[in-house]
Parts: C-alpha cells; structure tokens; sequence
C-alpha cells in the first residue's frame, strides 16, 4: 500500500470544516475523478470515479467518526483497495488544519504508474487544495452530519 498524507489551512472555524467534510456527496464538486458518490447511511458511501480513463466503483464504510477531530474510512467492497483518516484541527477561533492521510493498494499497470510517477499525490494536494477554495469560497458549510461512530460499532 502506498500512504499519501496532505494537511492545508483552512480560513473557517474547525466546525465548518468538519460539517463541510461530512457533505460526502459534494466531494465530486472539488475531488478530480470522483464523478459521484453517494450516501447510503450514515456508515456507507458509493463512490464512482474515472482516474486516467479507468472507471471504478466501490464502497466505502466509516469506522471511527468524531465530531470536530477525525472521521476514519476503509474500503468494504470494489476493486479499489483504501483506507484513511481525515483529522480536523482548531488553530484558532476562525482557522482549521484538515490533514488527511490515506493508504491505497493500486492496481493495473496505469494505477501502479500513477504512483510511482507520483500523480496519486499531487492528485490528493490539488484536492485538498480545491477544499480550501471551496469551503472559503462557500463562507460556510453547506450541511453538516454530527453523528458520533465509534471503531467496532455495526
């Protein structure tokens, strides 16, 4: 598995970050090659994406969920192999820290290129960079889940 781990600087209160991050089915709106996801319940998404004209779609499973300081996620079924962790930190009253750390199992001959080339992880810095304009572009959260998950909950 190879770990890709971005953090950027949000100008928002950690609040609005973290809601903002729980919107999973506006991801599509700043992630390149996520063309869609969708929330099954509180646990579960649906994701379909198209990276280097290969079109996959899996589905993902929250495992650990605190409002304002982590959601956690793996992959449960598909043919793409992650698992990661999202991590939201107060700086002051109106400035965040999002860092996110993910590890992926490529596959195929494309994928496995993309991450020796390093496209995997300046994919994952545009991305985090896209939220940062998004979510100070929005000037507040779009929505928010405050749900608390815990590690072996079902």
């Amino acid at each position: 598995m190879s770990t890709v781990k971005e953090a950027v600087d949000v100008d928002v209160p950690v609040h609005t970050a973290y809601n903002q991050w729980t919107m999973f089915e506006e991801f599509p709106q700043f992630m390149e090659g996520v063309e869609e996801i969708v929330q099954v319940d509180d646990r579960h998404n649906h994701w379909k994406t198209k990276i280097g004209g290969v079109s996959r779609e899996f589905d993902t499973e929250i495992v650990d969920q605190l409002p304002d300081e982590r959601i956690a996620w793996r992959t449960v079924s598909g043919d793409t192999q992650q698992r990661g962790m999202v991590s939201f930190q107060r700086l002051d009253e109106t400035h965040t820290r999002v860092e996110l750390v993910m590890e992926v199992e490529t596959s195929g001959l494309a994928e496995k290129a993309a991450d020796m080339t390093g496209t995997i992880d300046r994919r994952v810095k545009g991305d985090m960079r896209r939220f940062k304009e998004y979510i100070e572009g929005q000037g507040g959260e779009s929505g928010g889940w405050r749900g608390r998950i815990r590690p072996g909950d079902r």
